[in-house]
């Protein structure tokens, strides 16, 4: 994902300790915030991820929409893309959503990131915040 994510957003890790060091913090996020992961599979081999976990609303918004499912983080490696895996991955989490009895599942897409952008639109999602950022 990383060097997929490099492509269009350059402070992306890629260094050798990456891939411990972010397993650990998904195992850590998942334990602490009642969180899932999911594997896709075709013909018994993994091809996609999704992890999602609960996330705090600020206390702005309205109570039942505080605390909500965020899907963390959605992967689907290049050869098994259309086919499905992403959609499916979406749903499990949306289903994971609905039995924590949330209302709302946010997804977070790096602004560049049109493929991802064209396929959670499609799946229903829209756009609700932007962060903007100035290197300084």
């Amino acid at each position: 994902m990383q060097d997929y994510e490099a492509a269009f957003e350059p402070d992306r890790r890629r260094d050798p300790g990456f891939a411990a060091d972010h397993w650990r913090d998904l195992v850590h996020r998942c334990a602490e915030k009642h969180g899932i992961m999911l594997i896709a599979e075709d013909g018994g081999k993994a091809v996609g991820w999704a992890f999602a976990h609960e996330t705090p609303g600020h206390l702005f918004v309205v109570e039942p929409e505080r605390r909500h499912g965020n899907l963390a983080e959605l992967y689907v490696l290049p050869e098994a893309r259309g086919q499905g895996h992403g959609r499916a991955l979406i749903m499990a989490c949306e289903d994971w959503a609905r039995g924590r009895d949330y209302r709302l599942l946010t997804v977070g897409v790096l602004s560049k990131n049109g493929r991802a952008m064209r396929s959670y639109e499609g799946a229903g999602f829209a756009p609700y915040t932007t962060v903007m950022r100035r290197y300084l």
